[in-house]
């Protein structure tokens, strides 16, 4: 069974950053692409990032881009994401995810989130 645990988030000031992290168990981490997906109060869920299986593809969404890195450890399983130069619209619960298809669906396994909120 496909088990994704994030950890990371909290208050932060904007202009703050924030390490998430997502632990990974059920399956061959390190054969998939990964990414993380948000979901901000009333809204989508919006996806974020992602990055590919051999870790030598990563791609943003274009509100993210600069601001934000995705990196992986395959030797324990474990999927990051960086934030930087937060924004009071960044806040959001986040979302890792094992994508189906392509690495920036929005559909496939995804853990229970961890809650990033920024205040100005």
């Amino acid at each position: 069974i496909v088990r994704l645990v994030e950890s990371g988030g909290g208050l932060v000031q904007a202009g703050g950053s924030l390490k998430l992290s997502c632990v990974a168990s059920g399956f061959r981490f390190r054969e998939y692409d990964m990414s993380w997906l948000r979901q901000a109060p009333g809204k989508g869920l919006e996806w974020v990032s992602g990055i590919s299986a051999n870790d030598d593809k990563t791609s943003y969404a274009d509100s993210v881009k600069g601001r934000f890195t995705i990196s992986r450890d395959n030797a324990t399983n474990t999927l990051y994401l960086q934030l930087t130069s937060l924004k009071t619209e960044d806040t959001a619960m986040y979302y890792c995810s094992q994508p189906v298809g392509s690495v920036s669906s929005t559909i496939g396994a995804r853990g229970r989130g961890t809650q990033v909120t920024v205040s100005s």
